[in-house]
Order: structure tokens, then C-alpha cells, then sequence
């Protein structure tokens, strides 16, 4: 660490702000974690920055909002656990003190995650003697979760039951697979170049799933192309490989990740883009299904409002001139854990008995009827991106991308089998 960086460090540590495992990322392979409860950041890629700084005001509404640039740092204590600290760059505090801060740990309780892939909270009003034989408990299981993480890794598709007690959405921290894998690699990275820096820029987006009580998330790899222009010939070739061995090449989209909330059993279901990449086309068209089917039955009230958001969207990007989003990613996200409303021919004996058994995910369906859910569409990931205006590129295209918007009309087909096939 840098004297310059040191002396930054001891007189603003207050106004840092300490990075959590973002826990609902289900696709890519860049490592995105949690700046507050409506915030998170992933690290800074200048071509994706100059997008979100550049783009045309018709497409912000389908992608999130930028917020800023902050530097990230990173300590590691004898015990291996390391912690991510997001700083204001360059001494800018206004960056972090515009921000919504309020949900974030006070200093006296961080949440400090491990190359272990355990959790551990420390309170500094817990005894040292406390947290010494907490951490040595850790250490005994850590052999086990060790082959535990193995086998996630190696897993395309995960059920993990969820706890019924307490808010659904607070039991999703200890399960997403996904999420793991990135944070154990870019903890790595950083760990291995900590002797040369430990200062990394990093860009803010709206976290999308913070409206969300359980956020299902859908990651689709967009376009029949995926390698930017700016590809090794050996990159280029194994991006066309992995297209044209997956749907991408006939439908210009594919199954990138997903997390799906399963009302039935109280499970979570993971797939991840390894198991993505298999699929053919009737496959896409069932994983799709699997998506918007909560264990119980299907979410046909999503159908409307996704296809209205991606019609819109194709509609805005035939008329972008010139960008090309390669190996870009379309989110669809809607809330797993429904929120009902009583008929208005209930009966009010009826209600009092609901009431008893409001606990209970499946008392009173002929009670109760779902109020209109909303459905996210946004993208995301653009590290790959081009576009004339850009000035820099030696390849400069024309028109609007046609692979990208192939892909769009393709799933907005697949979307409307699903639901005319499900009405008869």
C-alpha cells in the first residue's frame, strides 16, 4: 500500500464503506458485490464506463442507472479473511455521502467473508476469547465445505430448500453457487497482485433486485456473436465455438444463469451457463417454462408485461445506429414470493381463518388472488461494446445489431408460444 493511500486510508476510513457478496448474481464471470441495499458495484472496465457515460437517453430506462466511480481496497487479517472496502475516489467524498447509506454495518459490526467461503460476523463488543474459539470451530468444518463448494462448482442444477422462519429473502445469503465462484476468483486475483497495488476502481450501478422481496433472476447471453472486435484470434474462435454449440448461432439467444423461487417446495433452483450452453432450442423453450413456473403453477401474469418491455426494447434498439453489444446480457426479474390481496367475495369467517394460517404458503388459495406483478427487463454487461461515436475503435459498424435484435424477436416468439400454449 502506498504511503499517499495509507494516510487516505487512516483519516477517511469512516467514510469508506464496506463490500458484500452480492448474492443474486446468477451470470458472468466479472465479480459484482453490494455497495447498500440499492447499490452494488463490479469492477471498472473503461469500454462498459464510457457506455453507461455515452449512452442514448431512449435506452437508460433498460438499463441500470450508473451512480459513480469509487476505489476499492482490500485487507487481510492473520486468519485469512478478507474484507472490501469501497473509498471515494480521488478524495471525492461527495460521491459516497450522496448515496444512500442507511442500511450499511456501522464499523463496530462488519460482515467479513473468507477465501474459505465462510461467513463470519465480529462484533467488537464479542470477547477476543469468543471469536477466537468461533474461528477455530470454522477452521474444523472447513474441510468440508471445502468439498461442499467443490461439488457446487461442479453443478449445473442446484435446489436448496429455504428456511420458512424469518424473511424469505434474508435466507438467500448462504446459497447462490454462482455468486461464490465469482467472489472466490476476483479474491484471488486481488490477493495475488496485492504486493504490486491494492487500490482498484470500481463503477456503481442500481442494484435491480432491491424491489424484490425473493428477486427470480433470468440472465439470457444476447446476440448470435459474443467476442468484441478486439478479440485474440483465439478468443474469437472459442466465442464462435461456444455459439455455434449452443443456441446462440440459431435463435441468437441463450440461457446465461438463472434463480427461480419455488413457492411449492419453499426451494431455490440455480442453473448455471454451463448447463446453459446445452440446450437446444425446445430445451431454451423448457427452461424458460421453469423460469416462469413457481412449483405451483405458472406466472401467466407475467407474460403481458414482459412482452410489452421487450417489444419496447427491440423497438429502441433497431433505431440505435452503429452499437454492437457483444457478449451483452438481458436480465428478466420479477418477485418470487407473490403478494396477495383478498377476494371481495371472501367471507369473513373465512378471513379469520386465513389470518390463522397466514403462515402457511398454500392456506386460502381460493381466497386469495394475485395482485399485478412486476417484471424487470434491463441489460447489463457491456465490456464489449461498440459503437462509432466511440472515435477510438478500428472497426466501425453500421446500423443497428442485427444478431442482438434476432435474438430479441426469438425470445419474444418463444414467450408467446409459452403463453398460448398454457391458456388452452
Amino acid at each position: 500500500m502506498s504511503p499517499a493511500f495509507g494516510a487516505m486510508e487512516v483519516e477517511h476510513y469512516s467514510k469508506g464503506v464496506l463490500l458484500e457478496p452480492f448474492v443474486h448474481q446468477v451470470g458472468g464471470h466479472s465479480c459484482v458485490l453490494r455497495f447498500n441495499d440499492k447499490t452494488i458495484c463490479k469492477p471498472l472496465i473503461q469500454r462498459e464506463h464510457q457506455f453507461y457515460e455515452t449512452l442514448p437517453t431512449e435506452m437508460r430506462k433498460f438499463t441500470p442507472q450508473y451512480e459513480g466511480v469509487v476505489s476499492v481496497s482490500f485487507e487481510e487479517d492473520e486468519d485469512g479473511n478478507l474484507c472490501l472496502i469501497a473509498y471515494p475516489l480521488n478524495g471525492d467524498h461527495d460521491n459516497l455521502e450522496n448515496l444512500d447509506n442507511s442500511d450499511c454495518e456501522p464499523k463496530s459490526k462488519l460482515l467479513r467473508w473468507t477465501n474459505k467461503k465462510t461467513m463470519l460476523l465480529e462484533n467488537e463488543k464479542i470477547s477476543k476469547e469468543w471469536v477466537r474459539q468461533h474461528r477455530k470451530e470454522e477452521k474444523m468444518k472447513s474441510h468440508k465445505l471445502e468439498e461442499e463448494f467443490e461439488w457446487l462448482k461442479k453443478s449445473e442444477v442446484l435446489y436448496y430448500t429455504v428456511e420458512k422462519k424469518g424473511n424469505v429473502s434474508s435466507q438467500f445469503k448462504h446459497h447462490n453457487p454462482w455468486s461464490m465462484k465469482c467472489h472466490q476468483q476476483q479474491l484471488q486475483r486481488m490477493k495475488e497482485n496485492a504486493k504490486h497495488r491494492n487500490q482498484y476502481k470500481f463503477i456503481l450501478l442500481e442494484n435491480l433486485t432491491s424491489r424484490y422481496e425473493v428477486p427470480c433472476v433470468l440472465d439470457l447471453k444476447m446476440g448470435t456473436r459474443q467476442h468484441g472486435d478486439d478479440a485474440s484470434e483465439e478468443k474469437k474462435a472459442n466465442q464462435i465455438r461456444k455459439c455455434q454449440q449452443s443456441t446462440s448461432a440459431v435463435i441468437g439467444v441463450r440461457v446465461c444463469g438463472m434463480q427461480v423461487y419455488q413457492a411449492g417446495t419453499g426451494q431455490l433452483m440455480f442453473m448455471n451457463k454451463y448447463h446453459g450452453r446445452k440446450l437446444s432450442v425446445q430445451g431454451f423453450k423448457e427452461a424458460l417454462y421453469q423460469f416462469f413456473h413457481n412449483g405451483k403453477y405458472l406466472r401467466r401474469e407475467l407474460f403481458e408485461s414482459v412482452l410489452k418491455k421487450l417489444t419496447e426494447l427491440k423497438s429502441v434498439l433497431e433505431k440505435q445506429e452503429s452499437y454492437r453489444f457483444y457478449s451483452s446480457s438481458l436480465l428478466i426479474i420479477y418477485d418470487g414470493k407473490e403478494r396477495q390481496e383478498v377476494a371481495v367475495d371472501s367471507d369473513p369467517e373465512d378471513l379469520e381463518d386465513l389470518s390463522e394460517e397466514s403462515s402457511d404458503e398454500s392456506a386460502g388459495a381460493y381466497a386469495y388472488k394475485p395482485t399485478t406483478s412486476t417484471v424487470d427487463v434491463r441489460m447489463i454487461d457491456f465490456a464489449h461494446t461498440t459503437c462509432k461515436y466511440y472515435g477510438e475503435d478500428s472497426v466501425v459498424h453500421e446500423g443497428q445489431d442485427t444478431g442482438y435484435v434476432f435474438g430479441l424477436q426469438n425470445l419474444i416468439d418463444i414467450i408467446k408460444e409459452i403463453r398460448d400454449e398454457s391458456s388452452e
